[in-house]
């Protein structure tokens, strides 16, 4: 069944007509014995086709040989297959995204609900039906979708026995903008900025999976120069982020040391960025063939010097966070998801690792430097809100000294930015780039007459929303906010 999957690699753009079109019910069985033999679905979405019918395409990441498999079906609207869910539930979130766009029933679904929302259905998000229960010590929590604070907008109900947590449920599409369809409208080699605002913590990330699909379609080739400045600058991301987090456990819990002085240390990382890209958030650094600001050795050397006094702070309040037993008694086993819950939902960064799943994209899907410079992605076991802790801690570690690496290697040779082409016509591709929440996946598919017919995103959110889920099912509610700062989750990445 599987040996009829085409076989392609992340960043490389293929012919449309390359892709094996399946039944759909052989489509689905394939995912299923795929997913049993290690692979992981990290695409799964409709579009229309000139016949009126819609088209399906399934991608997985075969993490151990390093390449992906693709397959496509086509349905009429409204058609229907037999849903995986049950047997495979990281296709949970896929299977109602398909069904809210494009009415194809997955019969069997245990949870069809709606995912996002669309245009012209807004009103119908106060119908959303909510999981519940009966009983007279059965009692449900709303929480959101407007929050206190500077956060996004997404609601939580809580269905709780007194303290204790039974289930959460998470509703999103408060967040939704129509991002995919922006990406068609226009010409897609100007469409930076929008990568850009996809989720605003994550700039260079998307910008970075936006840059790789339009240089594969149009067969550019960047230079070594201007990817080791996208890697500095995604690495600043991630270390940035992770600080962030890390001040807003601490400030959760009211370890005042720690939310205080990985707030600062966070501060001069994205100050530090000012110097490769002139935006704290490196906004209008990377575009389409390369990179829009160099990094001269003077630059280097200061943010070298820079990173000296932050890696000698970082050691310090590191060492008393996980030391203190007033902190740890509050991490330890809160929040635990385990290795093989963490596996059967597709969770990935974050919240993989910290439960003993090794999915980076930098090791498993490697990209840009990453091809030459490869890593070995941090582990833990716990799943618990200290492991997803002390997975930040040590990914920072891993990324300070990767842009000590980078900053050191002397004269870089190359032209930072090399014009764009017109971009292949009927062909497809698919980027991934690990960004701090973890892999994030840009797909971009092109007509006849070269235009972008589909573009198609999909974050870390996506998969990792049921974490938490998972993580408060009997726990306590007033745990809740301490759960929600560990994994860090977007909404609007998930919307879109």
């Amino acid at each position: 069944m599987t040996s009829k999957w085409l076989t392609i690699n992340n960043t490389v753009a293929i012919p449309r007509r390359q892709i094996p079109v399946l039944h759909l019910s052989d489509m689905m069985e394939g995912i299923v014995v795929q997913i049993q033999q290690g692979l992981r679905i990290i695409q799964f979405f409709g579009y229309e086709a000139p016949n009126g019918n819609i088209s399906v395409i399934s991608v997985l990441s075969d993490d151990i040989q390093n390449h992906l498999t693709i397959a496509t079906a086509q349905t009429e609207r409204g058609g229907r297959y037999d849903s995986i869910s049950n047997s495979v539930p990281a296709m949970q979130l896929f299977e109602r995204n398909l069904y809210e766009e494009y009415g194809v029933v997955p019969v069997g679904h245990p949870w069809l609900k709606p995912v996002r929302y669309g245009y012209g259905t807004r009103s119908a998000i106060a119908d959303y039906p909510f999981y519940g229960s009966s009983g007279g010590e059965v009692h449900e929590t709303a929480l959101g979708p407007v929050h206190g604070g500077v956060t996004e907008s997404g609601h939580f109900r809580f269905l709780c026995h007194g303290e204790d947590v039974f289930n959460l449920e998470i509703q999103a599409g408060y967040q939704h903008r129509g991002v995919e369809s922006l990406f068609a409208a226009g010409n897609p080699m100007n469409k930076s900025a929008l990568a850009e605002s996809i989720t605003g913590d994550t700039v260079i990330g998307h910008v970075w999976a936006h840059a790789l699909a339009m240089e594969a379609m149009s067969g550019v080739r960047v230079s070594g120069r201007a990817e080791i400045i996208r890697a500095i600058a995604l690495e600043f991301e991630r270390i940035a982020m992770h600080l962030s987090g890390l001040s807003g456990i601490s400030l959760d819990i009211g370890f005042l040391p720690g939310a205080s002085t990985y707030g600062r240390l966070r501060n001069t990382v994205m100050d530090t960025m000012l110097l490769i890209s002139g935006c704290r958030f490196g906004r209008g650094l990377i575009r389409p063939g390369g990179v829009l600001s160099d990094l001269e050795l003077r630059s280097r050397e200061q943010i070298l010097s820079i990173f000296d006094a932050i890696d000698r702070d970082f050691e310090i309040i590191n060492e008393y966070f996980f030391n203190d037993p007033g902190v740890q008694s509050q991490l330890e086993y809160m929040g635990a998801v385990s290795t093989e819950a963490a596996w059967r939902a597709g969770l990935v960064g974050i919240a993989a690792k910290s439960s003993g799943l090794p999915i980076d994209a930098r090791a498993d899907q490697p990209y840009g430097v990453y091809v030459k410079d490869s890593i070995e992605p941090v582990l833990l076991k716990g799943g618990d809100v200290a492991a997803r802790a002390r997975i930040r801690v040590l990914e920072t570690a891993q990324s300070i000294e990767l842009l000590r690496r980078w900053l050191n290697m002397g004269i870089m040779t190359g032209s930072i930015k090399e014009e764009t082409r017109l971009m292949k016509a009927d062909s497809f591709v698919v980027t991934i780039v690990e960004g701090w929440r973890g892999g994030l996946t840009h797909a971009a598919m092109t007509g006849r007459n070269s235009e972008l017919l589909h573009y198609r995103v999909t974050d870390p959110s996506f998969h990792n929303w049921i974490a938490l889920t998972l993580a408060m099912r009997g726990n306590g509610i007033s745990d809740f906010p301490l759960c929600n700062r560990s994994f860090d989750l977007s909404f609007s990445g998930h919307d879109l």
